[in-house]
Formats: structure tokens, sequence, C-alpha cells
């Protein structure tokens, strides 16, 4: 017998919906954690199975570049079916990849299983957008994007960490407790919200409440007008230039290792130093939620709010990171020490030692300017594409993020071995980093031309809602037998 109960339903809630964005935004970092994971391992790993630390480098290069390639395609089937069964098959491939990785006796096992790992994850990031930002009012779209981005970020950084401590005996240990986690986030998105496409959106909410349903899905037919929005083609081009900076940046904690080294300190604490270094600097990520804010504050009274905000963040940071390359730095740490004693040292240095305090806040504001991008560029990609076209134009951008990622970091190794030539270390490696933060300068201006054109976008994805949410309003009110016909692939 049924008991009666004026208790709120769980389901579709206030608590279901916060659990379920936690849940997506969780899922973004582990993808993170399970590319990062292998590098920290590269020496018991080709040592385990006899071949070079290159070989490794390959399998990491590979992973990237699959795991971009099957991002639109599960992007493109995620913008046309049912997401969330994707995201739980997308999830489950990656944690059996994860754990053949663990499992592998050979090298040709070990890549067979990072991509397989690599093609689980391409779902995660480019579906896992599209549901998320069905699940945000496009008012606060820029606040959660900011800790969907930070959470990729974090993620990598937990990679490193874990592969490092869990790894250091038994480098499997780490692959096969992931495939666990990747198991249990499966278990996890049975339990979360169903979010219908479109879900989000002012323009249809009546429609909705009527008990309509958002059914236009994404076309081949769709192809030139995705890459007819102007804002489209800056939006993705700008990660080109961009990843091309960021790209170099990896090499930060060269750059302070060897400026270690030159005040005569020993290679392995200077390896140390360089890798404490690096990683606080890295903290002015976390500003990326304060861009979101702004970001949507701005976006509330000008529809060019998001593009600017990251047009200016980006341009604002390339003289503070020519400052951070260039400043003089004393460094003051116990050579020879163990990790714990360096690391202390390094952490004490910042109240105690001018020059490394002044460097840790100019880093902190560069990294917090440049960190204002990703929130925003998340946003606007919701902002000028309707629904079903979010995640396709998402994993667009992400595979030209990915190809100026690795671009960038192998050219600015090329290039810091040209200029050893005429300038010792660590002059080269400082050198070649302020020349390629002029990749910023054209991201800057492409984030400008878009703030240009995403007020018309906007507005035409707009006008597009309403004419739907007209026709799914009245076709909802109207039915009067099963079987209507759907409006599916419209062309």
């Amino acid at each position: 017998m049924a008991i009666a109960s004026d208790r709120r339903p769980v389901r579709g809630s206030a608590a279901h919906r916060l659990y379920s964005v936690i849940v997506f935004v969780v899922l973004a970092s582990l993808d993170n954690v399970a590319i990062g994971l292998v590098p920290p391992l590269y020496d018991p790993i080709a040592r385990s199975l006899d071949v070079p630390e290159r070989m490794l480098g390959l399998v990491t290069a590979v992973n990237f570049l699959v795991s971009a390639v099957a991002a639109v395609g599960w992007a493109y089937v995620g913008d046309r079916a049912n997401r969330k069964p994707l995201l739980m098959v997308g999830t489950l491939i990656w944690a059996v990849g994860t754990a053949g990785s663990g499992l592998a006796d050979n090298y040709p096992a070990f890549f067979t299983g990072q991509v397989v790992a690599a093609v689980g994850l391409g779902a995660v990031g480019s579906v896992g957008f599209s549901v998320v930002t069905d699940l945000i009012s496009p008012r606060r779209r820029g606040l959660v994007m900011s800790f969907w981005g930070l959470s990729q970020g974090v993620g990598t950084l937990a990679g490193t960490l874990v592969g490092g401590i869990l790894g250091a005996a038994d480098w499997r240990r780490p692959f096969l407790l992931l495939a666990v986690v990747g198991l249990a986030a499966t278990v996890a998105y049975l339990f979360t919200y169903d979010i219908r496409r479109g879900q989000s959106e002012p323009e249809l909410a009546d429609a909705f409440a009527v008990g309509g349903d958002y059914d236009w899905r994404i076309s081949h037919a769709d192809l030139p007008t995705i890459l007819g929005r102007r804002s489209n083609v800056w939006l993705v081009l700008q990660g080109l230039t961009a990843q091309f900076a960021f790209g170099s940046l990896v090499w930060l904690p060269v750059l302070f290792q060897n400026r270690a080294e030159a005040q005569g300190y020993s290679t392995e604490t200077a390896i140390v130093v360089g890798s404490v270094f690096a990683t606080l600097f890295q903290l002015g990520g976390v500003f990326s939620i304060v861009g979101g804010l702004v970001g949507d504050v701005l976006q509330r009274r000008t529809p060019r709010g998001r593009a600017l905000v990251a047009a200016v963040g980006i341009l604002a940071a390339v003289p503070l990171y020519l400052v951070l390359f260039f400043m003089p730095i004393r460094i003051d740490v116990p050579d020879g020490a163990g990790a714990g004693a360096v690391i202390s040292a390094v952490l004490a240095s910042v109240a105690t030692e001018p020059t490394v305090g002044l460097s840790f806040l100019t880093a902190v504001l560069a990294l917090a300017l440049t960190s204002a991008n990703s929130p925003n560029w998340f946003a606007l990609i919701a902002d000028v594409n309707p629904p079903e076209h979010r995640g396709t134009v998402y994993s667009l951008g992400n595979l030209v993020n990915g190809i100026g990622r690795a671009a960038g970091n192998y050219l600015v190794g090329v290039a810091f071995d040209r200029l050893n030539a005429a300038f010792p270390p660590p002059l080269n490696y400082a050198l070649g980093l302020a020349a390629f933060q002029i990749f910023f300068i054209p991201t800057g201006i492409m984030y400008w031309l878009a703030s240009r054109t995403t007020p018309r976008d906007i507005d035409a994805v707009h006008e597009l809602l309403i004419e739907r949410a007209v026709a799914v309003a009245t076709e909802a009110t109207g039915r009067t037998a099963e079987g209507a016909p759907s409006r599916r692939d419209p062309s």
C-alpha cells in the first residue's frame, strides 16, 4: 500500500541537480588524472617493459591525439542521441583501457591499453560539456564552467601526484586504482539527473512546462551552419595560438631548474626546486572562478561581455609573463637535502626572500588573467550555439587546442636548442618562453573579434529557440494521437 507524503521528490530537485553537476565536474577531472598518470612513471614503466623512455613519450602523444579525434565522434553522436548511456560507455571504456595498461606485460599491450583508454576519454569531456550546459542557466554559465575548467587542471596535477606517489614502488598500482575509480564513476552516473536537451534555456521553459520536448538533433547538413557562425570560427581558431603559448609554459620547471643550477645547486636539488616553483606559480589558475564570475556579470550588461573579459585577460598577462621569465630570483635552499627539506625551504622563501615573493605574485597575477579565458570560452560556446550543436563545436575547439598545445610544446623545445648556441641556460629558456608569449596577442585579437560577432549570434540563437519553443508548445498542447511526426534531423 502506498503511503502518502508531502515531501518533495528527490529526482529533479535542486540537490539532485547539484549532485549531477558535481559528478560531471569530478569526471572531467578524472579523465585528466588518467592523462597525467603516465609521464611521472616513464622511467619505471620503460624499465619494466624493456623499451626506451621515448617510446612512452610516443604513447602520451598518441593518447592526446586519439582522445581529441575520438571526442569529435563522441560529441556528434551525443548531439544526436541519449547522452547518459554514452557517458557511461565512455567511462567504462577508459576504465578498461586503464586497467589493461596496468596489467600489461609488454609494450604493445601497454600501448593498446592506452589507446583504448584514450577512445573512452574522448567521451567524458565533449559529451559531458553538452550535458552541463543544459543543467546551468546562461546567467551562471561562467561560474560553473570555471569549476569545470579548474577541475581539469586539478586532475592533471592529481595525476602527476598520484602517479609519482603510488607508482614509486609499483608503477601498476595507480593504473589499477584509477580503473576501480572509473567503475565507481559509472555507478555514480546511474543516479544523475536525466537532463533534457535545452532544459536550462529560458526561452524553452514554458514549452517544457506544458509537457513539450526539444527534439532537434544535429545532422551532417548543419556543418555549414556551424561554420557560418563567425563567433564559432574565432572561438575555435583562438585555441591554436593560445595553446602555442600555454604549451610552452610546461617548460617552466626547466627554467627554474636551470636558474638553480646556475646558482650552484646540484641537479637533484635543482629539479625539486624547479618543480615546486612551477607548481606554486600555477596557483593563479584558481582565479578562473573570478574570471567566470566577472564574465557572468559583464555578459548581463552587454552581449560582448564574456569575449571582452577573455581578450583583456589574455593581453594584459603578456607583460607579466615577460617580467616573470627575466626577473632575477635568489634561491636559498639546503643543497643535497631531502625533498621535504627543499620543499619547505622553497615555500618559506615566498615570505622571506623578496625576489621569490615578487616572482610568486607576478606569476599568480599572470595566471589569474589568462585563466579568465577558460570559463568564458566554455560559456560562449554554449551562448552562440543551439543545444544540439554544443558538444560538436566544443570537441572541434578541443581538437584545435590539442594540436596547438602539442605544437607549442615541441617547437619551444626546438627554440631552446637553437638559442643555446648564443645564450647559455637559463637565458635561452627565458628568451624562448618570452618569444612564445607573442602567440597570446593574436589570441586576444580573436577574442576581440568574437566580441563583435557574439551579439548577433546570441540573438540568432535566442530567436531560433523562441521559434522552436512555440512549435514545441503547440505540438504538446495540440497532440491528439501518439506517433506525431518528430522534428529530429529536420534536414
